[in-house]
């Protein structure tokens, strides 16, 4: 298992949670946004210069700061 930086994906790709890092206010905010251990996220849109990027996970959108996305450690699937 090779495991990336959410914030490495391109559009288009797909990856499941390994882990959530970072300081603790970024964790729990990630955590409650859904990004838990073995959720499918997809790679949607990359803003033009590559910030924010938008991800569907567990049915809905959410956009993510590539700083943000960074602190989530992903498998490719």
């Amino acid at each position: 298992m090779v495991t990336l930086c959410l914030s490495e994906l391109g559009v288009k790709g797909k990856c499941r949670v390994v882990k959530v890092c970072g300081t603790k206010s970024i964790k729990k905010r990630l955590l409650e946004m859904g990004f838990v251990r073995g959720t499918e996220i997809y790679v949607e849109k990359v803003a033009p210069l590559a910030d924010p990027m938008e991800l569907v996970l567990k049915g809905y959108h959410v956009s993510l700061r590539r700083d943000e996305a960074k602190d989530v450690q992903v498998e490719k699937i």
